[in-house]
């Protein structure tokens, strides 16, 4: 019999975590019996369907607030009834509810961490509320370290690091009679397109012919913000806002060079995809993209928010494009992000 577990997201948003919690349910499907918590109303909530072709459960809980009854009870009535021994949860304010939750249940609770997080939370509150999670599972090293920084340990609390698989296919490429150049993901503060948009005037001003691809929905508290900036930018005739697409692999084939200058990632989906598929990835230093360097891939990085530094070597990128070879990427992240070794890691700790 599969053991019964549980992976947890409650986040009412549509970005990586979100993504992230139904592509782990349905990698562990074919070893465990999953049943994925949601919100209701919400992004995880709306793939009942699809879920449904995995046997997995979908259960979701509708409540206004992290900490409150609603959350308390019907997460406890969710793991009753499936006899629930394993949770992965993915977030972080509603721990505080699911503390509760599982008070007095044999619950074997792992906390998976893909984002970068800046406040310490070791007042009495949160020491009490992480005491007994098992594991942090963090994404990559960068992560790892913040976790240990940032978040409380219990006594028996330990750490793991898990890098995530993901579905490589072999790169295709569809030159285009202009530069083309790619940014994926939400557009919020910090995610890069500003910093993406402000490097390309260099390109402008060098006369060279080329496009920007946003491809991403809105963050809405950012949205005001980014839609003055590009209404003001010179060249935006340059700049293509695609909006959210369930075809980004459409984008990449017709993209050279992926330039993603965030501040503050995890371990970046959008990076991961395009650097798989032989794109010239361009990223800021900072996070996780000194570590994937170390594990020997290859791609070019500036200066930590150097907006300059930015500028010149995309230049120089751009101006050496037929000489850049980025082919090993693919053969290289395919290995080290590969399905079995996530799903071997995870079922070192699940029971």
């Amino acid at each position: 019999m599969k053991m019964p577990t549980a992976i947890i997201c409650l986040s009412p948003y549509s970005g990586g975590m979100e993504i992230d919690s139904i592509k782990l349910a349905k990698k562990l499907s074919n070893t465990m019996q999953i049943t994925l918590i949601a919100k209701s109303g919400c992004f995880i909530a709306s793939k009942k369907e699809e879920l449904l072709q995995y046997n997995i459960n979908l259960e979701t809980i509708s409540f206004k607030s992290s900490l409150g009854l609603s959350i308390i009870i019907n997460a406890r009535n969710i793991i009753k009834k499936y006899g629930i021994k394993n949770v992965i949860f993915f977030g972080a304010s509603e721990l505080k509810s699911l503390y509760f939750s599982f008070l007095g249940l044999d619950i074997n609770l792992i906390v998976r961490h893909g984002t970068t997080k800046s406040k310490p939370k070791k007042d009495w509150f949160h020491k009490l509320i992480y005491s007994t999670v098992n594991y942090h599972v963090s994404i990559c090293k960068h992560l790892e370290k913040n976790v240990n920084y940032i978040i409380p340990f219990g006594e028996n609390t330990k750490s793991k690091l898990i890098y995530s698989s993901f579905d490589f296919q072999e790169p295709v490429h569809n030159k285009q009679d202009r530069v083309t150049l790619l940014h994926t993901g939400r557009i919020a503060n910090g995610k890069g397109q500003i910093d993406a948009i402000k490097a390309c005037e260099i390109l402008v001003k060098n006369n060279i012919e080329f496009q920007l691809l946003l491809v991403g929905g809105y963050d809405e508290n950012f949205k005001n913000d980014f839609l003055t900036f590009y209404e003001n930018c010179t060249y935006k005739e340059n700049i293509k806002l695609v909006g959210f697409s369930n075809d980004v692999r459409s984008y990449i084939q017709i993209s050279e060079i992926f330039l993603f200058p965030s501040y503050g990632e995890g371990l970046s989906n959008a990076f991961l995809e395009a650097i798989a598929n032989n794109l010239v990835c361009i990223s800021y230093s900072n996070t996780s993209f000194p570590e994937l360097k170390e594990l020997g891939l290859e791609f070019i990085m500036a200066k930590d928010k150097d907006i300059n530094d930015l500028q010149e070597k995309l230049l120089e990128v751009v101006q050496n494009i037929d000489k850049e070879n980025a082919k090993q990427n693919y053969t290289l992240t395919k290995n080290l992000f590969s399905l079995q070794k996530e799903i071997d890691n995870y079922m070192e700790i699940l029971r």
